[in-house]
């Protein structure tokens, strides 16, 4: 992989986040039957930062879940022969407004193996999607509600997203081109 170039820093990435949270609290009149769900593993972490901004805006908590969505990959022999399944833990979404949390949106099948998994659980409401990242190239009729940054990319390019959480280092989003 060639040399990054970054596209957001920290400062960027916690505006876009702050952002998101005023565009759902809009959207959805508040916190009201609303839930956030992050999807395994950066997901999670911007789910619970966006909670942490909302409560912040709105003075009211909103509920956070974590889904695994390794059983429902469409690549799952390829990429993973012996997946490792982590904890998938929501609170109950039956007619719940679920927003399910994502870095990076890139051919939309991730979503929809998280989808999957959320009908699994119950039915919700309906069901919003909050990117931090949409690099296009869809090849699922996916479409994200809240959008961070939309990044165009070429096929040969990668997203990174380095979140303190989960890696070292500080927050970024950069871009790489493959070799």
């Amino acid at each position: 992989m060639g040399v990054g170039k970054t596209i957001l820093d920290e400062a960027a990435i916690r505006r876009a986040l702050t952002r998101i949270a005023h565009e759902i609290l809009e959207r959805n009149k508040g916190v009201q039957d609303c839930l956030l769900v992050g999807i395994k593993t950066r997901g999670i972490y911007l789910a619970r930062r966006l909670g942490d901004r909302i409560r912040q805006i709105e003075g009211r908590s909103i509920p956070i879940g974590e889904l695994d969505i390794t059983l429902y990959r469409d690549d799952l022999t390829e990429k993973h022969p012996h997946p490792q399944i982590k904890d998938t833990q929501i609170p109950d979404i039956n007619g719940k407004k679920v927003i399910l949390v994502d870095d990076v949106l890139y051919t939309g099948r991730t979503v929809r193996a998280a989808m999957d998994a959320l009908i699994d659980h119950g039915r919700p409401q309906m069901i919003q999607l909050a990117v931090l990242i949409d690099r296009g190239h869809r090849e699922l009729p996916i479409r994200p509600d809240y959008i961070g940054k939309n990044v165009p990319t070429s096929r040969n390019e990668s997203v990174s997203v380095t979140l303190t959480e989960v890696d070292d280092g500080q927050d970024k989003v950069c871009i790489k081109t493959n070799e």
